[in-house]
């Protein structure tokens, strides 16, 4: 996870015998951190008392600010008050999503699914403890193993096995969840179902990368496309199978909790390559055709449209679906005069299959109107076209992108390429000269986080969020297939920029954050047990910071920005201890004891790999037995 604040100067880029001090510290913090982490064992916070002595005794902690920026005074006026206090927050919030409470979302209307959507407490309700990890959590088996086996103990629901056990979605296996890459439409597997596709999508040629995946159920699809070069950002509801997107993070598949309902989606015109839904319930022939609008807000000119399911293909299907044959023929015919209003063609219709491909020239064309009466256009003049957080959707079609527009590149050149947003000018202030600049900037950045922390690449982290993303600046020069990022672009910031992450292949999506003590909770809950936080801003921020995060369990150092000590932006390196709900007390242990437990007990414990080394493969032998 990384966040940060303003670029910073780069003026005064002498180093001092400090600084060079320092950066010997770092790097023996983060070589024995490595270590830890990579161990599995999850019992961190001995370790980490260990690694803070070997830090101190290679000269890197206690830094000081007094010397430069006025950061004495900043640091006395700042941890006058007192550092908050969290305690652990009932075992049974272990799985707690604020925004998607059960309870609070029983209150709202059932139509169009607002009771699933977004509904958030309000100051008074919200949590001021920390959210623990289940019972026994252990760290993830790294990509791609993850894709197939998540340890139990980190997903405890069992329901999908049970329920969803003839498609092939999970199964529980002792101490394992397998997931075999099956769904409700592809029950023989996720990758037959994409060849399948792909004699119509060209995902071979890079043309496509970006994918949405609308109720997604456990996301196999997206899981088997990243084999592909292709990235999948997918969505499900937080309903009675309530650990969907959950298996779908632990198994390291982008997604998110959400609905098509009453709001928009939060991500701007023109995002996506493809679009893809599976049996995913969605009523396209509902509300004038507004959920098939909204789509088409989001898929970019030549996009594909993937619909799998009801009502394709009705007439082999209708019985098995239990509906009537004119029911399914109705909303299958009005599916299709949407998607022609749209001025998207049909290319193919494969078994219970089909695809849509957007025309790339629909700014120039005449499409088909709907009966009795066309949609309105959206009126993009009301506000501008990325502002959709909390946004009420609307059946009306959004203008098409100009005429004789530069097309995306594919993949991987689009990842460097200046984006069509930034060449058209579209972003204020941006030109191609500032974002080339703005991408060096995050490659010294990252080349810096890369000496203090060498795990960076090496398959340690593969759910990454940057909190604040640019234009995705962070996020290229950390790609590696082995992990990927949520570039989160505040509701906030000066510009809109999402769409430029788009633009390069990358995925990410709006968000409101609140302020510091909030974001920091909310930091810690979605934090894995024993994961890494990299904080980049002023060290006035980062002071506070610290005195917040004194109080949850945070292992932190500071350090100062690569190219001079003297400038006043800082990065904060922290690490969240291991504990989890079974812990019986609130309270970490002192460190004696804990080293001596340790001690005792690493020989009995096993890490993530080691336990999936003995359960995978009988239950790769029960799947060939079966």
């Amino acid at each position: 996870m990384a966040i940060k604040g303003g670029g910073g100067s780069a003026e005064n880029r002498g180093r001092s015998p400090l600084a060079m001090v320092v950066a010997v510290g770092l790097c023996c913090f983060f070589y024995l951190l490595g270590a830890w982490q990579r161990s599995g064992y999850g019992k961190g916070d001995s370790i980490a008392m260990a690694v803070n002595r070997q830090t101190a005794a290679c000269g890197g902690v206690g830094l000081s600010f007094e010397t430069h920026h006025g950061g004495a005074g900043v640091e006395n006026e700042t941890m006058a008050a007192p550092a908050p206090e969290f305690a652990a927050c009932a075992a049974a919030m272990a799985d707690h999503t604020p925004c998607h409470d059960q309870e609070r979302a029983m209150r709202f209307p059932r139509e169009n699914m607002v009771y699933r959507e977004r509904h958030c407490p309000g100051d008074g309700e919200r949590l001021r403890c920390l959210v623990p990890a289940p019972p026994g959590y252990v760290t993830p088996f790294p990509w791609p193993r993850s894709r197939d086996y998540v340890p139990f103990a980190n997903a405890p629901y069992k329901s999908l096995t049970v329920e969803k056990a003839v498609q092939n979605w999970v199964r529980h296996e002792g101490r394992l969840l397998r997931f075999p890459g099956g769904g409700t439409q592809f029950p023989g597997g996720a990758d037959k179902y994409i060849d399948q596709l792909a004699t119509v999508v060209p995902f071979a040629d890079g043309s496509v990368r970006t994918v949405l995946d609308t109720g997604c159920g456990v996301a196999s699809l997206g899981a088997y496309l990243d084999a592909r070069g292709v990235i999948a950002m997918s969505f499900a509801p937080r309903d009675s199978h309530e650990a969907q997107v959950q298996f779908a993070l632990e198994r390291g598949v982008p997604a998110f909790i959400g609905v098509l309902g009453s709001i928009k989606l939060p991500f701007p015109p023109r995002s996506f390559d493809m679009v893809h839904c599976s049996r995913c319930l969605i009523p396209w022939s509902a509300n004038g055709g507004m959920y098939m609008m909204e789509i088409d807000r989001v898929l970019r000119a030549g996009g594909y449209w993937v619909l799998s399911g009801p009502p394709i293909n009705w007439r082999t299907n209708h019985k098995a679906w239990e509906r009537t044959e004119a029911d399914l023929a109705a909303e299958q015919q009005l599916i299709e005069e949407y998607a022609a209003m749209l001025c998207w063609e049909k290319l193919a219709e494969m078994g219970e299959a089909a695809v849509w491909r957007k025309r790339p020239d629909a700014a120039v064309v005449s499409c088909p109107t709907a009966t009795p009466a066309p949609p309105r256009t959206c009126d993009a003049a009301a506000a501008s076209p990325d502002d959709v957080w909390y946004k009420k959707m609307e059946p009306c079609i959004t203008p098409p992108q100009a005429a004789g527009e530069v097309m995306l590149r594919p993949f991987p050149e689009r990842l460097t390429a200046v984006p069509p947003r930034v060449a058209a000018g579209e972003v204020p202030g941006l030109t191609g000269e500032s974002y080339a600049e703005e991408n060096a900037r995050w490659e010294r950045h990252v080349a810096a986080y890369r000496k203090v922390n060498y795990r960076l690449d090496a398959g340690r982290y593969r759910n990454i969020m940057d909190m604040n993303a640019g234009v995705g600046g962070f996020a290229a020069a950390v790609f590696s297939p082995k992990s990927w990022v949520m570039n989160v672009v505040p509701t906030a910031a000066e510009l809109s920029t999402l769409g430029v992450v788009y633009e390069r292949g990358l995925i990410g999506i709006f968000h409101d954050w609140c302020k510091m003590e909030d974001i920091m909770l909310e930091m810690d809950r979605i934090l894995r047990p024993e994961g890494t936080v990299i904080l980049r801003d002023d060290i006035e921020v980062l002071l506070k910071v610290q005195r917040i995060a004194s109080g949850m369990r945070w292992k932190m150092i500071m350090a100062n920005h690569e190219d001079s000590p003297h400038i006043p932006e800082k990065v904060l390196y922290a690490v969240k201890r291991y504990w989890t709900a079974d812990d019986k007390s609130s309270e970490p242990e002192p460190e004696p004891e804990k080293m001596k437990k340790k001690a005792g007990s690493s020989s009995q414990e096993r890490s993530s790999e080691e336990e999936e080394e003995s359960t995978a493969s009988s239950s790769e032998e029960k799947g060939s037995e079966e």
